[in-house]
């Protein structure tokens, strides 16, 4: 055990610093996604299946934001832990510019076609209904959302990670707040259903874009940034960041597309199965930020301390990470079985679909154990480490070549109980492991993606 944990007290209490502020602002920020669950669930089924369809298409833009996050960080941390800042700012200019173009086409393309991309995910006319009025509000959440996450990826590869946990906090109290007026009509607001729930969104998104840009503006005290600085163009500068951020924002994308092309398999096997999957998948994804949380830390950590030259420390944290990840794993799987029923007692759904989503929780408990694994290894150490097509690799054979055929042949061939369709659904988690471990511990992916000698050692906030 002494050769798998290192001694090195400064790792711990960095990393797990991070990872405590990186989670709680994850739980926090997904406590938004389960209040409107829950408040929408027990609302009504149709407006809680139509909000579970638009928010498909929220995930998959999520996901190409924190692809361009995650880039921006693995070359931003080793220029921090090197001491430069200079090269950081052009960095995040980098990849604003292109959050806000991917973001306003997004806005329009949701703007023109709302009916035609719900029909991807639900034939059921009631539910394209009021995902559309969902979707109405909803659109203009993209641009703001995606300019918030790259400020924060911004300041995340510095280390300054408190400003999230306020981020995200603003937003829980403004989205819950909201909802509980709007979507019911509480304290004599309107009753507004679903579209009650869209406009605590787009408040607290709102929101949550003022507070980052005034901290980046007057807070900030490690990069000192001016807007203008944002703008400077640097050809060099923008080709290492497309070398590093490509395969990161592809592989995001397509995980965003294989969560939304989960709930058009559900949605179109029976009408208790999105509904069911929704509401056990929330708090799958609640506790899973702990994974999450983890991987975002440890591709700060291993960045810097590649930036810093200590490549001898890089292989003793990965192999002392590597057990936190599985410590996590049991963590969560003990958690989801806690939480299960408590949780599902809040929902208003019909008495198949509540037994449907007590079995998926179960099955993904026990999943949660991959995934806290292979995910943090291979998208924090592996990827943190500058081997950003590893990643790419893997996902492109065991998702796209193994588990949707499968998937698909469970769902429409074979025609299987839905919830082993989940289970074939989920089945990558699991043989993801294996790769993972192998590849890791080769520690063939340590590169240094910077040019020059260390300066200094950076502080931590």
């Amino acid at each position: 055990m002494s050769k798998l944990l290192t001694k090195d007290k400064q790792f711990y209490r960095t990393f797990f610093s991070l990872m405590g502020l990186l989670v709680v602002q994850n739980l926090i920020s997904y406590s938004v996604n389960l209040a409107d669950n829950v408040m929408l669930g027990s609302y009504g089924q149709n407006e809680l299946s139509g909000a579970a369809a638009v928010n498909q298409i929220q995930f998959v833009w999520q996901q190409v934001v924190v692809g361009l996050g995650e880039g921006l960080v693995v070359l931003s941390a080793q220029y921090w832990g090197k001491g430069e800042t200079g090269p950081i700012k052009k960095l995040a200019g980098i990849a604003l510019r292109i959050a806000i173009v991917g973001g306003l086409i997004l806005t329009a393309a949701a703007s023109l076609f709302p009916e035609q991309i719900l029909e991807i995910f639900t034939k059921d006319p009631a539910i394209i209904a009021c995902g559309t009025e969902y979707l109405s509000l909803m659109r203009f959440t993209y641009l703001l959302f995606a300019i918030t996450n790259v400020l924060l990826a911004m300041l995340r590869s510095v280390e300054t990670v408190r400003i999230a946990f306020f981020v995200s906090l603003s937003t829980l109290i403004i989205n819950v707040g909201i909802n509980y007026m709007l979507i019911f009509g509480n304290f004599g607001a309107p009753e507004m259903g679903i579209r009650g729930a869209a406009v605590g969104t787009l408040a607290a998104r709102a929101v949550e874009l003022f507070i980052v840009a005034c901290y980046v503006a007057f807070g900030d005290k490690k990069l000192h940034v001016k807007w203008k600085e944002f703008l400077r163009r640097d050809h060099q500068m923008l080709g290492s960041f497309l070398r590093i951020s490509l395969p990161v924002v592809v592989i995001q994308g397509l995980f965003g597309v294989s969560q939304a092309m989960q709930t058009a398999i559900l949605g179109h096997l029976d009408t208790n199965a999105i509904a069911a999957n929704s509401a056990a998948a929330t708090l799958f994804q609640f506790l899973k930020i702990i994974a999450i949380g983890s991987a975002s830390a440890t591709s700060v950590v291993i960045g810097k301390t590649i930036g810093m030259g200590k490549l001898d420390k890089v292989k003793e944290y990965s192999r002392t990470l590597q057990v936190v990840f599985l410590v996590v794993g049991l963590t969560i799987c003990l958690g989801l079985n806690i939480l299960r029923v408590p949780i599902l007692s809040f929902y208003s759904l019909n008495e198949e679909s509540l037994k449907l989503a007590s079995q998926i929780i179960i099955m993904l408990s026990f999943i949660a154990i991959g995934t806290s694994y292979q995910m943090p290894t291979i998208g924090g150490i592996i990827r943190g480490g500058g081997d950003t097509t590893f990643y790419l690799k893997l996902d492109l054979i065991s998702i796209w070549c193994i588990m949707y055929p499968l998937s698909f042949m469970a769902a429409f061939w074979w025609k299987l109980p839905t919830i082993v369709v989940v289970l074939f659904i989920n089945s990558d988690q699991i043989f993801k492991c294996l790769p993972a471990f192998i590849k890791v511990n080769r520690y063939n992916w340590i590169r240094r993606l910077t040019g020059g000698e260390k300066r200094t050692e950076g502080e931590t906030d």
